[in-house]
């Protein structure tokens, strides 16, 4: 299984591709059951159609759509994993009943969360007759509720019972609470006298002389102006309140947190969620990315994830978010599109390509780059497989493939060529006369059967956009350079978005602004050299980079 990885499709066709018990924890927030176009948010193609898909039968249609996603979810969730399901008023009972209990079971049910959303409306203002609806629910599911992963959450305690709980402070500064030593049973050595005191009347010491002794040691004691003891419990080793099933505080930390996506969660709900339900490097799962808000947690908290949409735009937005938060530490990451860039292919590293075609193929790629006959992998039936990264393949390759098959396993080239089965496969962009003529001659001629297969064959290849920019100086504005930036982007499959870096620096792409639907910017500069660079994302989720080099002193000149 594939993990950091971000795959561009429906999930329920991707989720059969994961094998079983393979992932630790699910989070989803799927479209909720409110029928309206605004929950079309991206507007691309994808997501249109995964709105017409769910909506085009009432809620018995949607129900069905939903549970055959969430039965492949239980399939391969883990027996130690755990669901956690988003959703609100409009079918959360639905959910629970009809796809929940019956996917998971009644009893490996653990909680119904309820969660007040980090922006509410209340439309009681506006009129309507009935209580306003501010909370979702999320409820949580484990594959075996005995095995489960479950660490426990807590919140910092407020101000106001800190200063009335934790109200004093040691000779260290150190605030603390002092708690009663006394309890109502006794058990083991617990009627001893200490320090000249006794537990009150008909009551006992909590603890015994011993680990009186040593919270004396430790210094955890505290004596009131009677000498009464007391134990110490410290404000800084204490983790908070316990989290309930009500949350309120997971709310976004800052305007600059918002992405621009109208359902997008707070990243403080996914963190609670994921370090409820996994421990660092387990694999997390969401299948409606959206936001990408799942992703970006799991991945700052050290996780394993796979994210899915059908959304080019929910792709293309989390990875760029990914970008933007990546450092030294970060874990490498991959796309997976419907269509790829010809060029990326053509031109990428050579040992990489060769290993990624050939997985793509079904086969195993060789891991020795020396002494491998210049083959480049296999098939499961141990037929050798070429690679070659680039166009009009030539005879001469078909000459020394099809010795280099014989030499590799010559009992296995003999039975293929009785059995009328390939000797071998040859993977390249496009194969010249030459090639094709020699490989129909040894078919027709020596009974061997070569296969040349083209890399669109394998995987499905389309053109990048292409990207121009305009610039324009708006004059100087409080001692700042403001310039108006105009892309414009053209491809076959039509232009999604743009986004923006203004402070490019040649290795990373990290956007500024990561959602522009127009293609046009302003920004405030300060004498000196920048670079700026854009990007146009098509509906297929390729893109074109475009570098701005600018001098900005008196006047503006663009390198």
């Amino acid at each position: 299984m594939a993990i950091n990885k971000l795959i561009l499709g429906d999930c329920l066709e991707v989720l059969k591709t994961i094998d079983n018990e393979t992932v630790d924890l699910i989070y989803i927030d799927p479209p909720f059951f409110s029928n309206r176009t605004y929950e079309v948010i991206w507007g691309d193609k994808g997501e249109i159609r995964s709105f017409e898909d769910r909506f085009s039968g009432g809620i018995d249609h949607y129900i069905s759509w939903l549970k055959e996603r969430i039965q492949e979810m239980h399939r391969i969730l883990k027996p130690t994993g755990s669901i956690f399901v988003h959703c609100d008023w409009h079918a959360n009972a639905y959910i629970r009943v009809s796809i929940l209990d019956k996917v998971f079971g009644g009893g490996n049910f653990i909680n119904e969360i309820t969660w007040q959303r980090a922006t509410t409306h209340n439309d009681t203002k506006q009129g309507a007759k009935h209580f306003g609806r501010i909370t979702d629910t999320i409820f949580l599911y484990s594959k075996d509720h005995k095995l489960y992963t479950f660490n426990p959450q807590h919140e910092r305690y407020t101000s106001d019972y800190i200063a009335q709980s934790y109200n004093k402070t040691d000779e260290n500064g150190r605030r603390f609470k002092a708690s009663d030593l006394s309890a109502a049973k006794g058990g083991g050595d617990t009627s001893y006298e200490w320090k000249g005191k006794k537990p009150p009347k008909g009551r006992y010491w909590a603890y015994s002389k011993k680990n009186m002794e040593n919270f004396e040691i430790e210094n955890r004691l505290y004596y009131s102006s009677t000498g009464k003891p007391y134990l110490k419990h410290y404000l800084d080793e204490m983790p908070g309140t316990s989290v309930d099933s009500l949350w309120f505080n997971c709310v976004f930390s800052s305007k600059q947190e918002r992405i621009g996506y109208p359902t997008q969660k707070p990243e403080a709900l996914l963190e609670r969620i994921i370090k409820c339900g996994s421990n660092e490097n387990d694999v997390i799962l969401d299948c409606f990315v959206g936001g990408g808000t799942t992703i970006a947690v799991a991945d700052k908290l050290n996780r394993n994830w796979i994210g899915i949409d059908q959304s080019v735009q929910a792709v293309k937005v989390t990875e760029f978010r990914l970008n933007q938060q990546q450092n030294l530490f970060s874990q490498p990451f991959t796309v997976q599109l419907h269509k790829y860039d010809y060029d990326t292919l053509r031109y990428k590293d050579a040992f990489e390509f060769e290993n990624w075609i050939v997985g793509q193929f079904g086969g195993l790629a060789n891991t020795k780059q020396r002494g491998d006959l210049g083959l480049d992998g296999r098939t499961r039936e141990n037929q050798p497989i070429q690679v070659k990264r680039s166009d009009n393949i030539g005879r001469n390759v078909i000459d020394n493939f099809k010795s280099a098959c014989e030499r590799y396993d010559k009992v296995g080239f003999e039975k293929n060529k009785t059995e009328n089965k390939p000797v071998g496969f040859i993977i390249a962009f496009s194969f010249g006369k030459g090639a094709i003529q020699e490989v129909a001659r040894l078919k027709n001629e020596e009974n061997m059967i070569i296969k040349l297969v083209t890399v669109e064959e394998i995987v499905p290849i389309a053109k990048k956009p292409t990207l121009q920019v305009e610039i324009k100086d708006l004059g100087v504005t409080k001692n700042l350079r403001e310039i108006e930036f105009v892309a414009t982007g053209q491809s076959e499959a039509g232009i999604e978005f743009f986004t923006w870096d203004f402070s490019y620096n040649e290795t990373n792409f990290v956007p500024e602004i990561l959602l522009d639907k127009i293609g046009k910017q302003t920004y405030l500069f300060k004498a000196g050299e920048h670079k700026i660079a854009v990007k146009v994302i098509d509906n297929e989720g390729l893109e074109s980079l475009e570098v701005i080099k600018l001098k900005v002193n008196g006047e503006v000149k663009r390198n």
